[in-house]
């Protein structure tokens, strides 16, 4: 027999012989298989149709996708579901697919753990070990066949959920409506794709402004201008991949609708069926010029990324006549990979799949682990035995970066909590950064953005936002934002767990102690606080960290020179200041009043200021506070000092207004606190 004329992706014509060879009835069949399995080198595979003119159909539309024959490498086990069900020569023609066949009583979750085991599961043996290519490549495999009919929820489930916990196990079915239609599907496990099909396709109907060399791809707009009918049936695929809103009959693209009718099937009236199921001649809910016959795709694997395209038989709302899969089966691919229920796929999954086809890897495996991050439960199964496949890529974590997610909690703070008050300048900034950064942790905008240039963004309008924040400290240094260890504290409690002893700089003994917050309008509060000098730090968790050197003492009319000093922050560029408190701050000065400092890539920096006291300043104990501002976290680190007189002008001082500052012991050194 011979297949039809196909167009390669050149466009010329060809003929090739076909290596599949059809018998209508059963006694045929069984000596076909007989010879078919002792010829070593047989250049046609035996195909039972059973009288179905569609499944003929199929085979010939076949012809010009497959060329070699040869024998699939066989699965660790494999476990046929009801083999009296079915010919004795379809069973035979199984049985190369698995190095072991067991009964269906040891079907279960228990039996996955066995496949990976020194003692593996013992049944009946029909090659030998080293037939297992996934046992070679450190993985266990296991095959599951038999009639659509015998794919129970009660029966599968327990194993496909067990399965999607080991990645070391590679699961796969077989099946068909009838032992027709099975035969069919179990023949193209015995050949390998032509050389010359090499075309990859994507046509989805939710996804917009999906690119992707390589890819004969249609995205949502572009399904809704092309002529997709035409383009699908018009082409031989290698693999192709149907993404949009459908239910177990049917998938949508715009108007064009992939139809999972097959009409040369008998209708169970017994059974729900589809709108069209009820009507007296052909219809539909969409154009019926556009209805896209999935058994007519001329495809070497079909890819269905619709909800509830392949329901387990006791689960499907329709009647099989109808489903897509089932039709998938009936028609020209060897490999059909489809979802068992509903799911969330997008633009992750559609990217997934890309990459993996592209290198020839694993679709099943490409889409369940990265639709895996948001669903706990495997969406996807894959019918045939996928000997072609390559390598499968790893996905792309679509994890958000960290500092994204810090940064949109503590704008949810700021801005829903009463930290800011309602006319805030910065209030409008932070609400665009907000709706920014809550765009931007969608999975969708995970995968379809560059990473390195969002993080760059951030960055900038992190920058931005800091300078600005700084700049409310130099213009006044109690605003709102220095208010926020007070505001957030009131609103959360002592994790007495986090309770550190550590030392002051004046060489007293402190606490170091965190505040969880009770609410999501406040942020965690790191303080420390000294027996002498009281409240010395405070930051958010993860904020940069500060200490203060300086000497203790300044006359009247002298000069401080204070170190800052940067711990732990993010490298880059940070903006920090010092100011006095407001008692002393007529009397006492600093400049500059901010500067921009580098911190190395260890998180480090310093920087320097000169706080000069008034040849006036009443001679008594005052404090200064060092500011730090990144990433929107305030820190500040307050440290003491005293003016004290001049020999001439302690009888013209002024009169103190604040406390004495009590002396430091003399051999004190500065003790660093950071964490």
């Amino acid at each position: 027999m011979q297949s039809e004329s196909h167009v390669p992706g050149g466009g010329t014509a060809t003929l090739a012989p076909s290596p599949f060879c059809v018998l209508d009835d059963a006694a045929s069949y069984a000596a076909a298989v007989d010879e078919f399995l002792a010829e070593p080198f047989s250049a046609t595979v035996p195909v039972w149709t059973g009288g179905r003119a569609d499944l003929a159909a199929s085979v010939e539309r076949a012809g010009s996708l497959y060329a070699e024959v040869s024998r699939p490498a066989a699965r660790t086990c494999g476990v046929l579901l009801k083999p009296e069900a079915l010919p004795a020569a379809l069973a035979a023609l199984m049985a190369p697919l698995a190095r072991t066949w067991l009964d269906e009583g040891e079907l279960g979750a228990a039996l996955l753990d066995k496949l990976g085991t020194d003692e593996p599961p013992t049944g009946h043996r029909v090659s030998k070990p080293d037939d297992d290519a996934d046992h070679r490549r450190g993985m266990h495999s296991l095959l599951i066949a038999g009639l659509y009919e015998h794919f129970t929820v009660d029966l599968l489930w327990p194993v496909l959920r067990a399965a999607a916990r080991r990645p070391d196990v590679r699961l796969t079915f077989l099946t068909g409506r009838d032992a027709a239609s099975l035969a069919w599907f179990t023949a193209k496990q015995y050949v390998h794709t032509a050389p010359d099909v090499h075309e990859f396709g994507l046509f989805t109907g939710t996804d917009r402004g999906l690119t992707r060399s390589g890819v004969h791809l249609r995205d949502e707009r572009g399904v809704q201008s092309a002529d997709v009918k035409s383009e699908v049936l018009g082409t031989r695929w290698r693999r192709i991949f149907f993404q949009g809103h459908g239910k177990d009959d049917s998938l949508n693209l715009a108007e064009f609708t992939v139809c999972g009718l097959n009409e040369a099937v008998r209708r169970d009236p017994d059974r729900q069926g589809p709108v069209c199921a009820y009507q007296n001649k052909p219809s539909c809910y969409k154009p019926i010029d556009k209805l896209i016959q999935l058994r007519e795709v001329r495809a070497a694997e079909v890819v269905l990324s619709s909800c509830n395209n392949a329901p387990l038989a006791d689960a499907a709302i329709y009647d099989p006549k109808y489903q897509l899969m089932l039709n998938a089966v009936d028609g020209t691919a060897k490999d059909v990979v489809a979802a068992i229920t509903v799911h969330d796929s997008d633009r992750a999954e559609n990217n997934a799949w890309m990459e993996a086809a592209l290198v020839h890897g694993s679709s099943v495996e490409a889409l369940n682990s990265s639709i895996s991050t948001v669903q706990p439960f495997p969406a996807y199964i894959h019918f045939g035995m996928g000997d072609d496949e390559g390598v499968t890529p790893q996905p792309p974590s679509l994890a958000p970066e960290p500092l994204l997610l810090t940064t949109a909690t503590r704008l949810h703070a700021y801005l829903a909590g009463g930290l800011l008050s309602p006319n805030n300048p910065l209030r409008p900034r932070l609400g665009k950064l907000a709706a920014k950064a809550e765009n931007q942790v969608s999975r969708r905008s995970q995968a379809t953005q560059d990473r390195a240039t969002a993080t760059r963004s951030l960055l900038d309008d992190l920058q931005s936002l800091d300078q600005a924040i700084a700049a409310q400290f130099v213009q006044d240094p109690d605003n709102d934002f220095s208010n926020y260890p007070a505001h957030f504290g009131d609103r959360s409690r002592l994790d007495s767990s986090s309770l550190t002893h550590v030392r002051c700089q004046c060489g007293r003994p402190a606490e170091r102690y965190i505040r969880r917050a009770l609410v999501p309008t406040a942020l965690d509060t790191e303080g420390i606080i000294c027996l002498r000098c009281g409240d010395v730090h405070f930051r958010l968790p993860d904020a940069p960290f500060l200490l203060l050197h300086t000497d203790e003492e300044v006359p009247q009319g002298g000069t401080l020179q204070v170190r800052v000093v940067v711990h732990s922050a993010r490298p880059g560029v940070m903006r920090l200041g010092l100011h006095v408190a407001k008692y002393g701050r007529d009397d006492c000065t600093v400049t500059p009043d901010a500067r921009k400092v580098r911190i190395s890539a260890k998180g480090d920096g310093e920087t320097e200021f000169t706080l000069t006291a008034a040849p006036d300043a009443p001679a008594q104990g005052y404090h200064m506070t060092a500011y730090a501002v990144q990433d929107l976290a305030v820190t500040t680190a307050r440290r003491h000092f005293g003016v004290v007189p001049t020999p001439e002008s302690e009888s013209k001082s002024k009169p103190a207004q604040g406390t004495a500052l009590p002396r430091r012991p003399a051999n004190q050194q500065d003790l660093a606190l950071a964490p």
